[in-house]
């Protein structure tokens, strides 16, 4: 299927590996010129040698200033930015009782306000071109909390309140806003907290195996194409059954 982007510019946060990562290779697989950031150097530039006029910018994402820099980078590099695809690592376990209050605060900063300041960004823009899309990587734990993940558990919930917020507010304007919520997926950083042991990881997930990043990249290109011009605000989970409820 021909996404009807071709041509189209794209910033990816958080891409020297994993899903941000395989989003990336994805929208260049169609065509769409990409630029992605890590605040490693060295990763984000072999991640970028893996694809074809990829621009790496080097930007930490953690912080409102960083996420802000990386759209403006990436607008300086790319001329404009009409695909955004928010995504950030997650702050440090801990249930209620192990985790001090002020260690909410920088969780709200790396999982809300980056994305919220990648948004200002890069959204007015597209808004006054007419097209546009967001796409953020959150997690599963905003449907279904996950036990000792409470600041990731709060952050991307409060993230997925904003994005559908502004999905209903920018929509007459051409520009469609969703969020992807992924399940368990064979990143090296899974496979560092499972030892290296995929199939046990798995042992929890419906499917009976842990997601392929490529295959999760394809869904956040697809959200990006001309096809899914009529999905909005959506939060879609790609967690292979782990979720069990029914919305």
């Amino acid at each position: 299927m021909d996404l009807g982007i071709a041509g189209r510019t794209a910033a990816v946060a958080g891409a020297s590996s994993g899903l941000g990562l395989a989003s990336a290779r994805a929208l260049a697989a169609e065509g769409v010129r990409v630029a992605i950031c890590s605040r490693d150097r060295e990763r984000i530039e072999a991640a970028a040698a893996t694809i074809e006029g990829a621009v790496p910018i080097v930007a930490d994402v953690s912080t409102v200033e960083g996420a802000r820099g990386f759209v403006e980078a990436a607008v300086d590099a790319l001329g404009q930015v009409d695909i955004l695809v928010p995504n950030a690592g997650g702050p440090p376990a801990g249930d209620f009782a192990s985790t001090p209050l002020d260690a909410y605060a920088p969780a709200l900063e790396l999982n809300l306000l980056s994305t919220v300041a990648m948004c200002e960004a890069a959204v007015p823009a597209m808004c006054e071109r007419g097209w546009g899309r967001v796409v953020a990587i959150t997690s599963v734990s905003v449907r279904q909390p996950i036990p000792q993940l409470i600041l990731s558990n709060t952050a991307r919930a409060g993230v997925t309140g904003f994005l559908k917020t502004l999905a209903l507010e920018v929509a007459p304007k051409g520009v469609t806003v969703n969020s992807v919520q992924p399940g368990l997926h064979a990143t090296d950083r899974l496979r560092a907290l499972y030892g290296g042991n995929v199939t046990r990881a798995a042992e929890g997930v419906p499917a009976g195996t842990v997601g392929d990043p490529d295959d999760f990249g394809k869904v956040v290109a697809f959200l990006c194409s001309e096809q899914a011009r009529f999905i909005v605000g959506a939060a879609l989970p790609v967690d292979g059954g782990t979720y069990r409820g029914l919305q």
